[in-house]
């Protein structure tokens, strides 16, 4: 449970320790695991065909009304992009001062010098200011949210860990957090309350039976949220460390929503389709294609070993097969619809609340497009790609300084 925390350790000989104590114990049940997600493979092919389906893809598809072009698009727009995630990899092995980058330097921060105590009302008024561009009455509803017991805030003994948004049909949603002080937490503010807000317009405006959205929309909200605020925040502040961290944050949400969620979309992809067409799926052939896909995402500027290329293995997310292709549509929804708020093109704003609005009245690609997003062409993953090339064009001559 501390991994990720640990990973993030200044003290690189921390980091190197944690990273191989890790998988030295995922290897020492390594052909375990190898033979449960084989079978897992072999169970979604097994129902995919029994119900008639071309594929395990195409069947996991199917409810959300998506067809394979969509999953398939995301990941060939993202290998024409991989450009961008080298130039990434370059620029954190020259902050860092690394000759040698390894997969375990991936996670400590860039910028680590940028220290801001922030109490919860201060982090509130934050993130009202960031969200202002959605209107008076979605920055209304927030400020009740935050006034009338909508939020769970400081950590408690026996509290649950993480951040959290749910609620009933006949309630307004609830959010809960374990605040802290930093940063970190005010962008988590903005993410739960784009949940509860998605909930609450999706509640009031749907009936019981269609009032839910699906997994496919649901981090849209969210990330509009989490963008707004930090557009706003990149904006108005004056000190270059402040801005540098920022742009750090965006990138490394980029990288590891988009860039590393489609790079297990494309394992997920592979490792099926490999069963489909007869072959088997060894230990030995999962590490192999895990880490063939890991140095082609990375490039040569990290060094890969045996290690990394047993991460499959503790990815739960590969037992619930082509889930994780959500994350990166989401992320890549949100990223077009705040850049189209922020730029006043007509009709954004309803458009998008038109979709807070919608639940799961209609299939998650139309309601979609009500704000104005095609997953259907390369468009909008093309534009989030597109952000993280611009984020880089200015941090790279402010990390050469």
């Amino acid at each position: 449970g501390s991994y990720r925390s640990i990973m993030e350790s200044k003290d690189r000989n921390v980091r190197k320790q944690t990273f191989e104590k890790l998988y030295d114990a995922y290897k020492s049940s390594i052909n375990t695991i190898g033979a449960t997600y084989s079978t897992s493979v072999k169970k979604d092919i097994f129902y995919a065909k029994a119900r008639e389906f071309d594929s395990a893809l195409e069947a996991s598809l199917f409810q959300d009304n998506v067809s394979s072009d969509v999953y398939n698009t995301l990941i060939d727009t993202v290998h024409e992009n991989l450009n961008s995630l080298h130039r990434y990899v370059r620029l954190r092995k020259k902050a860092l001062g690394i000759d040698d980058l390894k997969m375990y330097d991936m996670m400590t921060p860039l910028i680590s010098d940028v220290e801001m105590d922030i109490e919860y009302d201060q982090a509130c008024k934050m993130v009202l200011e960031g969200i202002a561009p959605l209107g008076d009455e979605y920055v209304s509803i927030a400020k009740e949210a935050f006034s009338s017991g909508w939020v769970d805030v400081h950590e408690k003994k026996g509290k649950t860990s993480g951040a959290y948004s749910w609620g009933h049909y006949d309630t307004h949603p609830y959010i809960l957090l374990n605040y802290q002080t930093n940063l970190e937490s005010v962008f988590t503010i903005a993410h739960e309350l784009g949940h509860a807000m998605h909930s609450y317009y999706s509640n009031n405006n749907q009936h019981y039976n269609e009032a839910g959205y699906p997994i496919l929309l649901a981090e849209v909200a969210s990330t509009v949220n989490e963008t707004l605020l930090l557009q706003h925040m990149l904006k108005n502040t004056k000190d270059e460390n402040v801005r540098l961290y920022l742009l750090n944050h965006y990138l490394d949400q980029i990288r590891g929503t988009v860039f590393r969620q489609v790079m297990f979309a494309e394992f997920e992809r592979d490792t099926h389709q490999a069963v489909e067409q007869g072959g088997a799926l060894s230990t030995e052939k999962l590490s192999q294609m895990y880490g063939q896909l890991n140095e082609k995402y990375y490039g040569d500027s990290a060094e890969t070993d045996e290690r990394i290329s047993m991460e499959w293995a503790r990815i739960p997310h590969f037992y619930s097969a082509f889930y994780v292709y959500k994350y990166a549509t989401g992320f890549s929804s949100a990223i077009q619809i705040s850049k189209s708020i922020l730029e006043g093109k007509e009709g954004a704003r309803d458009g998008y609340m038109a979709f807070l609005k919608s639940g799961g009245s209609d299939y998650p690609l139309n309601t979609l497009k009500k704000a104005g997003v095609d997953l259907t062409i390369k468009q909008p993953v093309q534009a989030c790609m597109q952000e993280f090339s611009n984020i880089l064009d200015e941090m790279e001559p402010l990390i050469s300084k």
